[in-house]
């Protein structure tokens, strides 16, 4: 089961438009991150890699071996922003600024999430 919802189009438009024009609330990242999350959540589920967006959410996906304790074994962090425009499309994995180890780390393949 999902941890975050995903968010009616409409207001995923109106909460990317506000941070396009630079006036996005924390409010605003919270729920992009979250309703980003949800759909990688969704999209690839299992627990094998950890992505992480402090201080709004984290998800375990991909199929593969999972972990109860600890750190898994693969763990991608990153800030709201560079989550969001990950998903997005409008930054690439390889120019992001982030934190990505384990094996199964990369999630090139996997994004834009839109």
């Amino acid at each position: 089961m999902a941890r975050y919802r995903r968010l009616p189009r409409a207001e995923v438009a109106s909460a990317c438009a506000r941070l396009d024009a630079g006036e996005a609330a924390r409010t605003d990242l919270a729920a992009l991150t979250r309703h980003f999350l949800a759909v990688l959540e969704q999209r690839l589920p299992g627990h094998s890699v950890e992505v992480r967006v402090p201080p709004f959410g984290a998800v375990q996906v991909i199929e593969g071996a999972s972990h109860t304790r600890g750190t898994p074994p693969a763990v991608v962090e990153a800030d709201p922003e560079t989550w969001i425009a990950l998903a997005r499309g409008t930054l690439a994995w390889s120019e992001a600024r982030l934190h990505a180890s384990g094996a199964r780390s990369d999630l090139t393949a996997h994004l834009p999430l839109v």
